[in-house]
């Protein structure tokens, strides 16, 4: 037991300190950070990424989370890229080199000819003072107080929180480009989220008796019972050929019954929301998504190329219950 207790507490340990280290690179982020978000943004060429031994790791990690949310990056390795693989950056290009001592010996050449060249130098380093950080042009501080390696001699902390800087990195380059889940889709065909955003509306949408629907007409109270049986937030109005009329959701209920507003002897016609947003049964997920979000619902009735109810959709049914667009019907 006492075997199971000692890893335990190391584990903890470890990752107590790892999740500090991240927490005070909080601190770290200023106008350098910024400033690095809007030359990588501004780049006309590629961001080009080099770091030996568990920096490389690192940075190709990043170079393959930068590649799938729209920016161009490659990895390049320092040995190879001083053996003849630096031709393949430019001017136009800007260089990422990553290195907690800032004293990589292997790195000292490709930043030597990267200055040459003529290409931006941004750096990730835990020492501002080091030869890295002197021969850059944007340094990025990722320091630690300790590695959580007990010699603190594995790089355990330091390239934690490299790695966490280069999504903060990647995901600020996100929101500067307006990267959306469509786009993310174009990079991540393969992926589950991909998949679902492959589909269309038809693939994903509710149809026949599970449909929230009454004709036009049907009285006020009985709309609302069909929107509580239902529960999916809202009934759909139609006339008798299917066209769709209009839509009430349990918010216009309640927002109604907050204002002393009495159903008695009113037809759902009375106090629907008429032309309703809808989606084409053949449009894509991603683009569905899209308008979703940009319009803040949660759900939409489908129509067909006649402009008749086929369905609806919900977010839920295409990112499924644990999904993270966190937007409501309204």
């Amino acid at each position: 037991m006492s075997n199971h207790r000692a890893a335990i507490d190391r584990a903890r340990e470890v990752l107590k300190i790892e999740a500090q280290s991240i927490l005070n690179l909080v601190d770290k982020i200023d106008r350098n950070f910024s400033r690095a978000v809007n030359m990588i943004y501004q780049c006309k060429g590629r961001v080009i990424i080099t770091g030996i031994g568990k920096s490389g790791l690192i940075g190709r990690k990043i170079v393959a989370t930068l590649t799938s949310t729209g920016t161009q990056a490659l990895f390049l390795h320092p040995v190879e890229g001083i053996h003849g693989d630096l031709g393949i950056v430019t001017r136009e290009d800007i260089l990422l080199a990553i290195s907690n001592s800032g004293e990589t010996r292997e790195l000292m050449p490709i930043i030597s000819s990267v200055k040459h060249i003529g290409a931006p130098i941004i750096c990730f380093t835990g020492v501002l003072t080091s030869t890295l950080a002197k021969n850059s042009d944007m340094v990025i501080d990722v320091s630690v107080e300790k590695e959580a390696c007990p010699f603190g001699l594995a790089p355990t902390s330091s390239s934690t929180a490299a790695l966490a800087m280069g999504d903060a990195l990647a995901i600020a380059l996100i929101d500067k480009r307006k990267f959306r889940e469509k786009d993310f889709y174009k990079f991540h065909p393969g992926g589950s989220l991909g998949e679902r955003l492959r589909a269309t509306v038809r693939d994903a949408m509710v149809v026949g008796d599970r449909i929230p629907v009454v004709q036009a007409g049907t009285p006020a109270l009985k709309a609302i019972g069909v929107i509580d049986r239902m529960n999916v937030g809202f009934v759909l109005v139609t006339d008798k050929k299917n066209q769709l009329l209009g839509i009430l959701t349990d918010g216009d209920v309640r927002r109604m019954v907050s204002k002393g507003i009495s159903f008695e002897g009113l037809a759902i016609d009375e106090i629907m929301t008429a032309n309703p947003k809808t989606i084409d049964e053949k449009a894509s997920l991603a683009e569905t998504v899209e308008f979703m979000q940009k319009i803040e619902i949660t759900a939409l009735a489908v129509v067909n190329a006649k402009k008749k109810l086929v369905g609806y959709v919900h977010l839920h049914d295409i990112f499924g219950r644990g999904g993270s667009v966190n937007i409501s019907l309204t």
